[in-house]
């Protein structure tokens, strides 16, 4: 009998496990965790922006039935005296307040520099007003700015030798007034995110630059402001919007007066709409504070993006 020659088996293939896609298995999970929220702001925010967009379109009348009128309440939102003038003093509130924040923001930040403990204090209690309600600061400036001469301010003016001002009661001073409150509250926030970014500049470049024997002006001129140019762009996006959209310091404090003196648009808006049941004009100058502040938003945020190319 001849032997018959087996072939050694060839040795198995190693098994091979498929790639796990981003897109396979349990994908359901983090928008199971975000369903909550995404339905509150689905029901409280989306649905309520997108019919004030087609109330702005209609004459609404409250259990009568909305008559469609076109861009006729666009018209008259531009057109009017009331709403041009509280346009103006958003801007200008806007404008004061972005820079004043911010400065005084910068100013603080530069100041509270350190890993000390004490520090660490200060710039927690600095960072009071940002955390305490603005009904809350509204009243205690409202305190403050008693008009008369035993107020708090008025007091102070006094030991100087000024005389006493009506502050928020005075049509020439109530927007300044108001411009203060927002920079008091604004500039710790602005501090805050200023020392983060001060946090992140090379500390080479100061060493380099105190070698080279640059002064203190010198090193924050040509060092430090700088590096805190993405932050800068950052709270200037910030600030304008809040500065845009302000509303409950003005409405707490002046409430539009005296003699419309520091009528906003926010505040323009809530009068149109819950007190002279004027929805649709009212709907319509909201849809043009949203595209105001889109737009904005929109050039910095191409700027920002050709100066990083």
């Amino acid at each position: 009998m001849t032997a018959v020659e087996v072939e050694p088996a060839a040795p198995a293939a190693p098994a091979t496990r498929e790639p796990v896609s981003g897109r396979s298995g349990r994908w359901w999970v983090p928008w199971l965790f975000l369903a909550p929220a995404l339905v509150l702001f689905l029901y409280f925010k989306f649905i309520p922006m997108g019919n004030a967009l087609v109330m702005s379109f209609q004459n609404v009348q409250p259990f009568l039935g909305n008559q469609w009128v076109g861009q006729d309440n666009y018209v008259k939102v531009v057109t009017s005296d009331g709403f041009q003038q509280a346009a103006w003093h958003t801007v200008l509130l806007a404008v004061f307040q972005t820079a004043g924040s911010m400065l005084l923001g910068l100013v603080l930040a530069l100041l509270m520099e350190g890993r000390s403990r004490r520090l660490s204090f200060i710039r927690s209690a600095a960072f009071l007003p940002v955390v305490v309600p603005m009904a809350v600061i509204a009243e205690l400036w409202r305190i403050m700015y008693h008009p008369t001469g035993d107020g708090m301010l008025n007091s102070l003016l006094g030991l100087v030798g000024l005389e006493p001002s009506g502050f928020i009661n005075d049509p020439h001073t109530s927007m300044a007034s108001v411009i203060a409150t927002g920079i008091w509250r604004g500039a710790p926030y602005d501090m805050m995110i200023f020392l983060a970014g001060l946090a992140g500049v090379n500390r080479d470049l100061y060493e380099a630059a105190i070698v080279d024997g640059a002064s203190r002006w010198r090193r924050l001129l040509h060092v430090t402001l700088p590096g805190l140019r993405s932050v800068f762009s950052i709270l200037f996006i910030l600030a304008a919007i809040r500065g845009l959209r302000v509303f409950t310091e003005v409405y707490l404090l002046t409430n539009g007066g005296p003699n419309g003196s520091t009528e906003v648009v926010m505040t323009l808006i809530t009068k149109l709409g819950l007190e002279q049941n004027r929805l649709g004009v009212a709907s319509a100058g909201a849809v043009l504070l949203f595209l105001a502040t889109l737009l904005l938003t929109v050039v910095v945020s191409v700027l920002r993006r050709r100066e990083r190319e």
